[in-house]
């Protein structure tokens, strides 16, 4: 495959064979996964049913203490 610019972007196209095994169509989402320094794994991502995963996070209410503060610059920090 060949790395080609796309707007301000960089694109590849994906060989057939691989189109047809995760039966992709246009406007389908792909996960590239790295494995290692030279080899990447290609997935279709899944679908996120919207709904159903606010319905999930709306379960996650009151369940940190009533202290608990976020702290973004720690969660970003870089040690």
């Amino acid at each position: 495959m060949k790395v080609a610019k796309w707007g301000n972007s960089l694109a590849i196209r994906l060989p057939r064979d691989v189109v047809d095994t995760l039966d992709l169509k246009e406007g389908d989402n792909i996960e590239l996964l790295s494995r290692d320094d030279r080899s990447m794994v290609v997935e279709k991502a899944r679908d996120i049913d919207r709904d159903a995963f606010f319905d999930w996070l709306k379960t996650l209410r009151g369940r940190l203490p009533t202290d608990f503060k976020f702290d973004r610059d720690e969660a970003n920090s870089r040690d």
